[in-house]
C-alpha cells in the first residue's frame, strides 16, 4: 500500500480535505504550492525488494490494477489474524498465517509501484485509502494475534497502539517536514513480516522458551522486545522531528 509513497506526494494537507466550497480546493493549491515529499526507505531489503516489485509490476496482467493489489493486501492481513485465531485450537494454522503474510506482502507492496509503473498515481486517493487500509490490516492481524493464545493479549494490544501511535508520528512527519518515512532504523514493514514468519516458525517448533529459571511463551518475549523498541523509536523520532522544527521554526 504505497500509492502515496510512490507518488511524490506533491499534495498537501489540504488534498486530503472535503470543502464546503468546491472553488477553495484548487485556488489553496495553487496560491500555496506544496512541497515536493521526500520518500526515505532504508530498510535492510529495500534495494532488492525495489527490483522484484519492478520485476512483479512489469509483468502483472493488464486487468489486474493497483485497487486490486490494495484490497488482496487487507484482505490477507485479515485472513491472517482469523488463521492466528484458529492456531489457538491447531498450532499448523500458524503455516496458513505465512502464507496470508506473503500475500499481504505482495498487496500492499506492489500496489504503488504498478501506479507508478502504469502512470496512473492518485496521490491524495492512495495516501487516504492506503493508510486507512492499513490501520484495519493491522486491528485484524493484532486481534487474530491477541486471542492466538500464543501471547498474552496485553502485550498483542500494546503493539497494535505502538504501530498507531508510530503511524500517527510518521503522518505528520509527512505534513510538518516534506518527509515520508517508511522504514525506522533499517527496518520497515518487510523486515517485520519476516520476523512474524520467523517466530510463526519457532513457535511451531518451540513455543515456550526457558531463561532465569522460568518459562515464557516465546510470543511473549519476542512482542515485549518489540513493544520496547517501538516505544525506543518513537520517542527517539519525536525528540528528532520536533528539535528540527524547533530550529527551521526558531522564534525572532
Amino acid at each position: 500500500m504505497q500509492q502515496i509513497s510512490e507518488a511524490n506526494m506533491n499534495g498537501g494537507m489540504t488534498d486530503l480535505c472535503e470543502p464546503v466550497n468546491p472553488e477553495f480546493l484548487p485556488d489553496t493549491k495553487t496560491a500555496h504550492p506544496a512541497p515536493e515529499m521526500r520518500r526515505v526507505q532504508e530498510s535492510w531489503v529495500a534495494s532488492g525488494e525495489k527490483k522484484m516489485l519492478l520485476w512483479l509490476a512489469a509483468r502483472t496482467p493488464q486487468w489486474i490494477n493497483p485497487d486490486h493489489l490494495t484490497g488482496l493486501g487487507l484482505a490477507a492481513q485479515v485472513g491472517a489474524g482469523i488463521f492466528y485465531v484458529l492456531a489457538r485450537w491447531n498450532e499448523y494454522a500458524l503455516v496458513g498465517v505465512i502464507v496470508f503474510l506473503a500475500l499481504n506482502w505482495l498487496g500492499d507492496s506492489l500496489d504503488g509501484t504498478l501506479a507508478r509503473v502504469r502512470q496512473r498515481l492518485r496521490p491524495g486517493y492512495g495516501f487516504y485509502v492506503d493508510h486507512m487500509v492499513d490501520t484495519f490490516g493491522a486491528l485484524a492481524l493484532m486481534s487474530g494475534l491477541a486471542l492466538s493464545g500464543f501471547i498474552r493479549p496485553w502485550i498483542a494490544i500494546g503493539l497494535l497502539i505502538a504501530f498507531l501511535v508510530l503511524s500517527i508520528q510518521s503522518y505528520l512527519a509527512t505534513h510538518a517536514l516534506g518527509e515520508f518515512r517508511l522504514s525506522f532504523f533499517r527496518f520497515g514493514p518487510t523486515e517485520l513480516r519476516l520476523l512474524l514468519v520467523a517466530g510463526n516458525l519457532a513457535v511451531l517448533w518451540k513455543p515456550q522458551l526457558h531463561f532465569f529459571g522460568g518459562r515464557y511463551r516465546l510470543f511473549d518475549v519476542g512482542g515485549a522486545i518489540g513493544l520496547a523498541g517501538m516505544a525506543a523509536v518513537l520517542i527517539c523520532f519525536t525528540v528528532e522531528n520536533t528539535l528540527r522544527l524547533y530550529r527551521a521554526e526558531r522564534p525572532s
